[in-house]
């Protein structure tokens, strides 16, 4: 459909939904050891990406349990996005679209054995080479190993990973729960996993890179790709106990879990997290919390050895992650989910070269606009086919027109069928595929102004019915397929492995 026809349907979308209105500008206020100025040159790009931080674990988005002070410190001298979503809720797809520019379901990335259609395919670091950046990447991306779609890798080989191409889909009735809980949930505590020494190969191979680079060499764009706070939801020493007995255990209303979808049945059953007790849960979300504040520290030597090289003034620096964390919300655990805790994402822009500090963006966006701002601010000649939209107008006025609309899907594993995802201005709706023809396609409807935790479903009520037809046209025409149609392509392209990978 053409794009007018899109705006159009975004147009009434927002007519009919109120928008929080933005923050006024506030007076700059610049990380150590930079200095407000206009830049003469090219822009470097430094790109940090963490994996499963849930947006509201964050001092900047107001939670006043959250230690964070370097990812703070990184929003109060820049704007930070309220209402960011991820284009998938899950690890692999939401990397792979934010590399290609597109939704997962128009490249394939379906779930965590996917890759992109080809080695040499489109992508943002490949743009942004041919605009006369070198495109760097230091951390895990969940890359094939033979793949790095244009970007050089910095600090170690950390993109090990074999994809198959092949998932599937649970029987629609296979809802029989599991005896205990899941070993993610009870393997926890004091202690060092893979994921620090990892994470310390990645603060330290960007550190290394910051040193050594010189304004001289040329823009860069650097993507770190941080897997804390992810599971397994182990800390050093001293970082569990100042959030023992402080972080609250999740509100969930009687009925609740049971009136939930049926993949959100399924989630629970191939996760087996159901009837978590609540000592477990409490134990397991404040562990969340320490795992948090160690990511935090270790973005924060980045941040120190950008600020003490020449490169500070003229890098902009990016925070966000692939996905949220349900974190016990819900019922639910980690992602795969449409709710605010796995697909909103948290997302700060910093440069105060050009934007002053202590600024939020309230309306809605993806990481896909992000792509595009990204590559708008590196002069990157974009493929016209490629989604989202550039964010640098609304970044430097916040008065200015924006489409406060974001699109999600998740067609990956441990479910009976696939789904997506459309938030505008207050509400967010939901579409589960068809599943069989004993199982239809299930419809999600919240006013996120009204019922902030998403616990009273819309859908069946009449006075919904059009903006239920409106919003769901506007998925279809943003994506170009319906959900279900997606849903057949994924079963015809995930039951077999990718070619040549049969022996693997």
């Amino acid at each position: 459909m053409a794009a007018h026809n899109k705006m159009s349907r975004r147009d009434f979308l927002r007519s009919t939904a109120a928008t929080a209105a933005l923050a006024a500008l506030a007076p700059g206020l610049f990380i150590s050891g930079r200095a407000r100025g206009n830049s003469s040159s090219t822009p470097n790009i430094l790109l940090i990406m963490t994996d499963e931080h849930n947006a509201g674990v964050l001092g900047a988005a107001g939670n006043a349990i959250a230690q964070t002070p370097n990812l703070d410190a990184l929003a109060q001298h820049g704007v930070i996005f309220d209402n960011c979503y991820c284009n998938s809720p899950l690890c692999v797809p939401s990397r792979l679209s934010l590399t290609a520019g597109k939704y997962p379901s128009r490249v394939g990335a379906w779930g965590n054995q996917s890759w992109l259609p080809s080695a040499d395919y489109p992508s943002l670091p490949r743009i942004l080479n041919a605009a006369g950046y070198e495109s760097f990447l230091c951390g895990k991306m969940h890359y094939d190993y033979t793949r790095r779609y244009g970007f050089t890798e910095i600090g170690g080989n950390l993109n090990t990973s074999v994809k198959y191409g092949r998932e599937r889909r649970r029987l629609p009735d296979e809802l029989e729960p599991q005896p205990g809980i899941s070993d993610r949930l009870t393997d926890i505590g004091i202690g060092q996993t893979s994921i620090h020494v990892h994470d310390q190969l990645v603060a330290a191979g960007a550190v290394e890179f910051l040193n050594q680079r010189q304004a001289a060499d040329g823009p860069f764009f650097l993507a770190l790709g941080f897997v804390a706070p992810h599971f397994p939801l182990k800390v050093p020493e001293g970082y569990w106990t100042p959030y023992i007995g402080q972080v609250p255990l999740p509100v969930i209303p009687e009925g609740h879990v049971a009136s939930q979808s049926l993949n959100y049945q399924h989630l629970r059953i191939a996760f087996n997290v159901e009837d978590v007790p609540d000592e477990v849960v409490r134990d397991v979300r404040e562990l969340y919390y320490a795992h948090t504040q160690w990511a935090d520290g270790q973005i924060g030597q980045v941040l120190d050895a950008l600020a003490a090289s020449e490169l500070a003034d003229n890098t902009i620096v990016i925070y966000t992650t692939d996905h949220g964390e349900n974190m016990g919300e819900h019922g639910l655990w980690w992602k795969s989910t449409m709710y605010e805790h796995a697909a909103r994402v948290p997302l700060i822009i910093n440069w105060p070269a050009r934007w002053a500090g202590n600024q939020r963006r309230a309306g809605v966006c993806s990481l896909l606009d992000l792509n595009r701002t990204i590559a708008e601010l590196g002069g990157a000649d974009v493929p016209g086919d490629w989604n989202g939209d550039s964010m640098l107008g609304w970044l430097d006025d916040p008065n200015a027109p924006w489409k406060d609309f974001a699109v999600s899907e998740y067609y990956g594993h441990n479910i009976a069928s696939g789904s997506a995802m459309v938030r505008s201005g207050n509400y967010k709706y939901v579409c589960h595929a068809r599943a069989d023809d004993e199982h239809p396609a299930e419809r999600e409807l919240y006013d996120l102004q009204a019922d902030p935790g998403e616990f009273t479903n819309l859908a069946a009520l009449p006075e919904h019915q059009n903006r239920i037809r409106a919003m769901h046209d506007a998925l279809v025409d943003e994506i170009g397929k319906d959900v279900n149609e997606n849903e057949l392509r994924f079963r015809a392209d995930c039951y077999d492995f990718y070619p040549g990978r049969e022996l693997w």
